[in-house]
């Protein structure tokens, strides 16, 4: 990464931790439910994934891609459905799984759109909320960490489709988007 990354907010190692602690209230709160996961792609990749293998009961998985950002470091206000659901969610409990919240306007609007189609419950699960960032009362569920208001990259967040590889979730030198 060289210059690019100015400080690491959360390790490796407590992001694993966190998931494991994530898993077992998950595994908790829906016991003998028919769960469907559903990642926001693409930065819930990583989160998906490793959350996926920390629960211990029974789950489907799906996704969504739904985009109201560019190349930018905000969101655009307009959400657009790039890929849908293959999965019927009528009478199911659904969680989103989300890498960051910041404003909350994507998730809000993700969330209205998934209720319309008639299921049992929709929660959300996120690794990072920006509780300072946000724009509309959302109810969060599951929150991994909630980080200051700064822009951050690794772990699924990426900055113009690079540094999701990371680990660790860190913050991005200014240098690099202020250009």
């Amino acid at each position: 990464m060289g210059q690019d990354l100015e400080k690491v907010l959360v390790t490796e190692e407590e992001i694993k931790a966190r998931l494991a602690e994530m898993g077992a209230q998950i595994d908790a709160d829906y016991a003998g439910k028919d769960l469907l996961i559903v990642g926001v792609l693409k930065g819930a990749v990583m989160v998906m994934a490793d959350l996926a293998r920390a629960l211990h009961s029974p789950v489907a998985m799906d996704w969504m891609a739904v985009s109201s950002y560019g190349a930018g470091t905000t969101s655009s206000g307009v959400v657009r459905i790039l890929k849908d659901l293959e999965t019927d969610i009528k009478d199911r409990d659904v969680l989103i799984v989300e890498d960051v919240i910041d404003s909350g306007l994507t998730l809000s609007w993700l969330v209205g759109n998934l209720k319309s189609r008639g299921p049992k419950s929709v929660e959300i699960c996120t690794m990072v909320r920006k509780p300072l960032a946000f724009d509309v009362d959302l109810d969060v569920k599951y929150i991994g960490f909630d980080l200051p208001n700064e822009f951050i990259i690794g772990y699924g967040l990426d900055y113009a489709e690079k540094y999701r590889n990371l680990p660790f979730i860190g913050t991005l030198a200014p240098h690099v988007y202020e250009k």
